[in-house]
């Protein structure tokens, strides 16, 4: 019982921001974890992206999903350009506390930069590679540079 109790304090004590990220081990991957980002209605996972100490926080504050884009070495706003921004519903850590899981709202139905539904969108069977997933924009539409 007195284990029970302790549990139930730890999973009901509001954590201030510094308290979360302090659970999160970012230096085991060089300052960034695996973040999925998983439609909270369907289950369907949608992409797989990174964030830094400063995107979660920015994420926690939002709670709209920012990521850090390891091409552009910055921050990156989901749906900034696009329009379809990741309204976050809640947030989960695995047990090593080196990976997030984000339950999203996908606003605009598409989370792949391709403009499609999700990023897993190639499926591999004994023929090879299919292209299986929901075109939604025209990506040289929505990007210029």
């Amino acid at each position: 019982m007195a284990l029970n109790k302790h549990r139930e304090s730890f999973l009901y004590t509001k954590m201030t921001e510094l308290d979360l990220i302090e659970n999160i081990d970012f230096a085991k991957g060089n300052g960034l974890v695996t973040t999925i980002a998983q439609d909270a209605a369907t289950g369907e996972v949608l992409m797989v992206a990174y964030m830094n100490a400063e995107s979660f926080q920015r994420t926690l504050q939002t709670k709209e999903a920012v990521y850090w884009s390891r091409s552009r070495q910055c921050l990156w706003h989901k749906g900034d350009q696009s329009g379809n921004i990741q309204k976050v519903k809640s947030i989960y850590l695995d047990c090593d506390g080196d990976a997030i899981l984000l339950k999203i709202e996908q606003v605009g139905n598409a989370a792949c930069h391709t403009g499609k539904r999700s990023c897993f969108y190639r499926q591999i069977d004994d023929t090879g590679i299919r292209d299986v997933g929901a075109q939604v924009f025209d990506p040289k539409e929505v990007y210029t540079k």
